[in-house]
């Protein structure tokens, strides 16, 4: 390997891009399917390899995170609205976990979530039945990080079958 050569740094650049997405995903505290996804991105543009191989997983990676993206919002949002938790307990969770990030790194962001959707349903509800939408929603947020950890995993493995395709790692 020669290190005037730029292929391998950029493979670098892109693979730990891809790899802290992929960590993001369960720490929040980087867009982690976004940062994934701009690996790929960065690897499709100024790689080296087939150019072909680059732009089909671009194309691959890009249907994933999107598809991903999409059904982080669609299945767990049905879910809470079958369960009667309203929007405002969620805007209210969203809210005390940004506030929470900020007081508490990284641990502020779910426990912020917790207390808002408890406290919007316990003046809803009462405090009998606050802590079960509190469940249906911990559950919801839970299942969304899993739907964005499996897109963000899944770019990561069409980066790797990619970035073998396309000659780069074979010799």
């Amino acid at each position: 390997m020669d290190l005037t050569d730029s292929a391998w740094l950029i493979n670098l650049v892109a693979g730990v891009a891809i790899a802290v997405g992929v960590v993001g995903v369960v720490i929040p505290v980087v867009p982690g399917l976004l940062l994934s996804w701009a690996g790929v991105l960065l690897w499709a543009i100024f790689g080296e390899g087939s150019d072909a191989v680059r732009w089909l997983v671009l194309v691959v990676a890009t249907a994933v995170a999107l598809l991903g993206g999409l059904i982080k919002y669609l299945v767990p949002g049905r879910r809470l609205k079958t369960a009667g938790v309203p929007n405002s307990a969620l805007l209210a969770g969203g809210l005390l976990g940004v506030i929470g990030f900020f007081v508490i790194p990284v641990l502020g962001l779910p426990l912020g979530f917790v207390l808002g959707v408890y406290l919007v349903e316990r003046v809803r509800l009462g405090p009998g039945q606050a802590w079960s939408s509190t469940k249906y929603a911990l559950h919801a947020a839970g299942m969304a990080m899993l739907i964005e950890f499996t897109a963000a995993l899944a770019v990561a493995v069409v980066w790797v079958f990619g970035l073998l395709w396309s000659g780069w790692a074979l010799p």
